[in-house]
Order: structure tokens, then C-alpha cells, then sequence
């Protein structure tokens, strides 16, 4: 792995930047890319993950490969040609690197997009930045939800585990990980960790075949929860 120096060589399309302070840098942000036009569309949090002005630039492959760090490039572009090639949806665990040289340490989670007939013309998701520590409203989430998490222990620790062998993250990463997805879909932690475990029975066995269905089981599980009647 190449450290020392790699950040004075790396370059960039001209673009609009904005110097990335430590407690601003987004935990999370969403992308969709269309294969037929091979087009991207950022939120205005991976655009500022980046280190840029939403909207400066105009994202596209070959932007988003400039960005990865030189020993994760190739596996990223693999991604991006088999999800073209296959119609399958867009993950990775990688580093890329922002306009100011930083390197981020991200997850990408993402799903198929359809039309209206069904079929797959894309694939969208969210870019997870695992670097940093956790914010204070992160603290705070974290918090607020500790005594369910004493309550229910297990099944939580049950669903860490899967998220840490499936991504590869370590158990505080897993949990951010399984807690923004509780706060992003306003679902109880412990419902969303035993919907998970419930669930995984219904990959299949094969890689990558299992990741694919996992993200997808990640993003939607939450929809499938049984709903008390008010």
C-alpha cells in the first residue's frame, strides 16, 4: 500500500472545492447512477464528501475513479463495469481520496433501480464515510437508543456480527452502520437487527450473489416489519 506521497500526485478536473473541516464532512450521502447514459447523480453530501461545491462539477466514472485511492482503483472500476454488464447494483468497501488530499475510508451500499416495466436501468445507494469518529449528533442517536440496546442485546450483537463479516467493518463501524439505517428509516433498533437476522436465510450462498441480496435486505428490511395497530 502506497502512503507517503500519494496525496502531492493526485489531481483532479477543474471543479469548485470546498476544504473539508473535520466536523462538517457528511456520514452519509446517496448516489444514482443510470447504465444506459452511464450517468451519475451525487447528493450534496457525496459532493462535499469529495471536498466539492454541490453542483461545481458534473460527476461521472471517470471523476469517481480519479478520486480512488491507487491500490482500490481497479476493484472499483470492475464494480462499476460487472454492474453495467450484469445489470447488478453498485457496492464496494474502498478508500477515495478528496480534493484536499484527505483519504476516506467508505462503505457503498446500493440496490437496483427499475423502470416502470421492471427491468433494471440502474443502481443507487449511499456512500457511508467509516473514517471518522462519531459526530455528536451521532453521540447523541447513540445514546438515546442505549437502553434498547441493553434490552436487547443480543439480537443487536447477533446483527453486528452479520454486518461485520459481510462488509468487513469493525463492531463500532457495524453498529453505525445498523443505527443510521434505525434513525434513516424510523425503525426501533432491535425490530431492524431481528428483521435482519430473520431474513438471512433468504440469501443465496453464492458470492457476490450474497453481498448484492444483503444490500438489499439492508435497505429494505425495515419495510417488512410488522406494524402494531395503533
Amino acid at each position: 500500500m502506497r502512503r507517503n506521497g500519494m496525496n502531492k500526485e493526485h489531481k483532479h478536473p477543474a471543479g469548485e472545492t470546498t476544504p473539508a473541516e473535520p466536523n462538517t464532512v457528511p456520514r452519509v450521502g446517496s448516489f444514482r447512477f443510470w447504465f444506459a447514459t452511464r450517468r451519475w447523480e451525487w447528493s450534496e453530501e457525496v459532493y462535499r464528501m469529495h471536498g466539492y461545491t454541490p453542483g461545481s462539477v458534473v460527476p461521472t466514472t471517470e471523476l469517481l475513479l480519479s478520486h480512488k485511492h491507487p491500490d482500490d482503483r481497479d476493484d472499483v472500476a470492475a464494480r462499476i463495469a460487472r454492474s453495467v454488464d450484469l445489470g447488478e447494483s453498485f457496492s464496494s468497501r474502498h478508500r477515495f481520496i478528496d480534493t484536499a488530499g484527505q483519504v476516506h475510508q467508505v462503505m457503498v451500499v446500493a440496490d437496483r433501480l427499475y423502470d416502470d416495466a421492471g427491468a433494471v436501468i440502474g443502481t443507487g445507494g449511499f456512500y457511508i464515510d467509516l473514517t471518522e469518529t462519531l459526530a455528536e449528533s451521532e453521540r447523541e442517536t447513540l445514546s438515546a437508543a442505549l437502553p434498547d440496546v441493553i434490552e436487547h442485546r443480543a439480537v443487536i450483537e447477533q446483527a453486528k456480527g452479520v454486518l461485520m463479516r459481510m462488509y468487513r467493518v469493525n463492531a463500532e463501524q457495524a453498529f453505525k452502520i445498523l443505527s443510521w439505517r434505525s434513525q434513516e428509516t424510523n425503525t426501533k433498533l432491535r425490530d431492524l437487527a431481528a428483521q435482519l437476522i430473520a431474513e438471512l436465510v433468504t440469501l443465496p450462498e453464492a458470492q457476490p450473489q450474497t453481498l448484492t441480496a444483503f444490500d438489499h435486505l439492508l435497505l429494505t428490511a425495515h419495510t417488512r416489519i410488522p406494524r402494531l395497530p395503533r
